[in-house]
């Protein structure tokens, strides 16, 4: 906002639909449905090209309806907040290796076997289940979302018998 209270001055004599949706903070989509719903002014056409462009008048337009949440039809238009990225994670310093889960021994896989049973694998035991969770978790399922553990499981199961020896002593 400039100290007489209008929007910034845009600093180009044209600019392309892509870099409008960048200005006013929307996607190319976005923008064109706001244009076709007559919210947004619509861009103008190149005579030689045929390509649409806004030039500044259409510009400071275009970032007056942002501003003020009113359409150059007259109509008011909410816009969402703009998304603030999520926050970095921490760096660990160079040379030091990633921390590693710690293995959990979880002697009953009770859950584990009782969601398999859920999901067709009836004649699942404890033992087969312990033994895909050793294959494939050897660091333990700490911090490992319940659901992608059965999954992993129900699908190590499914592929490793898929004759249906799936509870079977062999």
């Amino acid at each position: 906002m400039t100290p007489s209270g209008n929007p910034p001055a845009p600093g180009k004599a044209a600019i392309s639909i892509k870099e409008m949706a960048a200005l006013v903070g929307l996607s190319r989509q976005r923008l064109m449905q706001l244009v076709k719903a007559g919210v947004m002014p619509a861009p103008l056409r190149d005579e030689a090209s045929g390509r649409p462009y806004f030039p500044e008048e259409l510009q400071v337009a275009c970032l007056d309806v942002r501003r003020r949440n009113v359409g150059v039809n007259g109509r008011v238009v909410m816009f969402y907040a703009r998304r603030t990225p999520a926050p970095a994670p921490p760096r660990r310093p160079k040379g030091a290796a990633p921390a590693k889960p710690k293995a959990t021994p979880d002697d009953g896989h009770v859950e584990i076997v009782a969601g398999l049973h859920g999901l067709g694998l009836t004649a699942a035991t404890v033992g087969q289940v312990a033994e895909a969770v050793a294959a494939l978790y050897p660091q333990g399922t700490t911090g490992v979302d319940a659901g992608h553990v059965l999954r992993a499981v129900f699908l190590h199961l499914r592929g490793k018998n898929s004759a249906g020896k799936v509870g079977s002593k062999e």
